[in-house]
């Protein structure tokens, strides 16, 4: 496809109908078309690799472009590429030919593709089923059928499973219905509360939640809610409570939370809202879910995702390897289809025939008990932040500590992860403590020794060496939240305490397009997109501007963060800061409102606009108010 038609079909599509959306997902994978092999069953999207085999890889490409052409097709659509997407299944499912997607073993990435092939001989079996000759037929059932005779990763793995299950009960193949069940059974006792599961025992609460085990569980509930009423209510039932809250993961134009791993799958974030218009959870009206799904669509199609040959490239809101994760390959960021399931609804059906509508009135300042957030939005912008306490353990997968260790979060500023180990440009600490004892190599909390969220305010305790205790006390607010640290070193240390990341060249905007205000304890940089700053509130530190290193951002490729610098000498010491973060153009009084800290016989009171936010006790008499607990 001409990139002049691929962007005519794409950024200048306006995305309020259905046939808005069947026309961009047309463009989408059209673009792809001459990537496909000569036998249709591998997708070659790039040179870049992930942890399992360029083959894997290639038949992962494949795969995933299904979430998006099977609801198309479901919904009455037809698709060019189709015919391809067939071949390619004759041909990866046959152990004769020169593409067959091979025998597979415990634990294969192949098995995380097979849930699309599930999913569509489900729902459109007479597109994909019906065409094959019974020795075809037989060839997909057996290549699928491995996967009961193979162990999965105890998290959102089990679920590829069940899709696959249900998609053989279909159309009458060979399946096992123990395995399926146990497989959705280990899921749904991963649910902890308030409609939000973790990605297995002692792991996140993020967009695993949404993406994977909401919108598979809720497939599985469309289907089989006559065969299976018991666990479809349940299911529903935990999905409208999650609906409640994740809700607050959106903004007013289409932007969704940077948090967390996976997030190259990109508007898979809105996928939650797809799947819950098809499988009939009435908890929001149809034009709240129409209007979540489409701006956030919007909001993708206006970014530099694609490359010059419209291929949806690995990255955030531009092409970015830097944040990737391991089992990132060329093809992964089509999981972004997942969005695409509305297409699967007839036109008449609510979803299409309502009218877009906002988002529901929310509540300013919202605790997520189990994803340990405080999201706070700005009514006026409608941007979101949230501020997190961490979790006592880490996955370990890239960049897991910038992605669920920084104390706030922001669908303006997103957050950065770091280059290199040396220096505060390298690792582009912002909304995080960075501490080094040689001014070097800093570390940061890469896990929390306990954490709590008391009323709205976040309290935590980590070690960044055995012999330093950081306690740190979060009072979120917008724009401006405070952090309050108390440091126990046995040694001497330089710490810096990094705010947002102010964007500095984007698209058009030149770097020297902003401007600088600073003061020894204070420093504001703003534009007229934005506006970042950090104060020294107690302690004798120093407002500075870090100028990270480029593409460590998610939002912008590249940043500056105002910081406030210290020394820590060995001993007990307290530091207070006080962090600004604004999307849009500068609001004086805004900034000059910032809040204050004043010693008050050994007890700290921060004040914001003439209101107690908190008393901390200094001198350890009030072990209530202390900054740990």
């Amino acid at each position: 496809m001409e990139m002049e038609q691929f962007l005519s079909d794409t950024k200048q599509n306006p995305l309020k109908t259905r046939e808005d959306l069947a026309r961009a997902l047309g463009a989408v994978c059209g673009a792809v078309r001459p990537y496909y092999s000569e036998g249709g069953a591998r997708l070659r999207l790039g040179s870049s690799c992930a942890h399992y085999p360029s083959g894997i890889a290639e038949m992962e490409g494949f795969s995933r472009m299904l979430w998006g052409l099977v609801p198309l097709l479901a919904g009455g659509f037809s698709s060019d590429i189709w015919e391809t997407c067939l071949m390619g299944i004759r041909h990866g499912t046959d152990p004769a030919h020169k593409e067959y997607w091979g025998d597979i073993g415990d634990y294969d990435q192949r098995m995380v593709e097979m849930a699309a092939f599930g999913f569509a001989l489900a729902l459109i079996p007479e597109k994909i089923w019906d065409p094959l000759s019974e020795r075809e037929r037989k060839n997909l059932a057996a290549w699928l059928g491995q996967i009961n005779r193979h162990e999965l990763y105890d998290c959102n793995w089990q679920m590829f499973n069940v899709l696959v299950n249900l998609g053989l009960r279909r159309v009458g193949a060979p399946w096992d219905e123990n395995r399926m069940h146990a497989c959705l059974d280990r899921v749904l006792g991963f649910y902890l509360s308030g409609g939000w599961y973790s990605d297995g025992p002692n792991a996140h609460c993020d967009y695993y939640t949404a993406f994977a085990i909401h919108f598979y569980s809720l497939i599985y509930a469309k289907l089989m809610e006559r065969e299976d009423p018991e666990r479809s209510a349940q299911i529903k039932d935990r999905a409208g409570r999650f609906a409640r809250e994740f809700i607050y993961w959106f903004t007013a134009d289409g932007a969704a939370l940077p948090y967390g791993r996976s997030l190259t799958y990109r508007f898979a974030q809105s996928a939650f809202w797809s799947s819950l218009a098809f499988a009939g959870v009435d908890v929001f009206p149809a034009g709240v879910l129409k209007g979540i799904v489409l701006r956030n669509l919007r909001w993708w199609f206006r970014r530099p995702i694609f490359s010059c040959c419209g291929v949806l490239k690995v990255g955030y809101a531009y092409e970015n390897q830097l944040m990737s994760e391991s089992y990132n390959s060329p093809g992964s960021p089509y999981w972004a289809l997942k969005a695409f399931l509305p297409l699967a609804l007839c036109g008449g059906h609510s979803f299409w025939t309502a009218e877009e509508l906002p988002l529901p009135p929310r509540e300013a300042v919202h605790v997520q008990k189990e994803p340990r957030l405080v999201v706070c939005s700005l009514p006026e912008s409608g941007g979101v932040t949230a501020f997190t306490s961490g979790y006592p353990y880490h996955d370990g997968h890239t960049h897991s500590v910038p992605k669920y260790e920084k104390f706030a979060y922001s669908t303006a500023f997103g957050f950065s992860v770091p280059r290199g180990p040396y220096g505060l440009a390298q690792g582009a600490y912002d909304s995080t403590l960075a501490l080094s004892d040689g001014r070097d190599q800093f570390r940061v909390k890469t896990q929390s020794e306990s954490c709590e969220i008391r009323g709205k305010n976040i309290f935590m305790t980590w070690r960044p060496w055995d012999d330093v205790e950081v306690s740190t006390c979060l009072i979120p607010g917008t724009p401006w939240h405070v952090r309050v640290h108390r440091i126990r070193s046995g040694r001497r240390l330089f710490a810096a305490d990094g705010g947002f990341a102010f964007p500095v060249e984007d698209g058009g905007i030149r770097y020297d397009d902003f401007e600088t205000e600073a003061c020894p304890d204070r420093l504001l940089v703003h534009s007229g997109r934005a506006a970042c700053g950090a104060v020294c509130l107690y302690g004798a530190g120093k407002a500075e501007l870090v100028h990270a290193d480029p593409d460590t951002n998610l939002m912008c490729p590249r940043t500056v963060i105002p910081t406030v610098e210290w020394w820590v000498d060995p001993g007990e010491s307290f530091w207070v800061t006080a962090q600004f973060g604004k999307p849009g153009a500068l609001v004086r009084g805004d900034w000059e409102g910032a809040p204050e800290a004043r010693l008050e016989s050994g007890r700290l009171r921060l004040y914001f606009r003439g209101s107690l936010l908190v008393t901390l006790d200094l001198c350890g008499t009030d072990r209530e108010n202390r900054i740990d607990k």
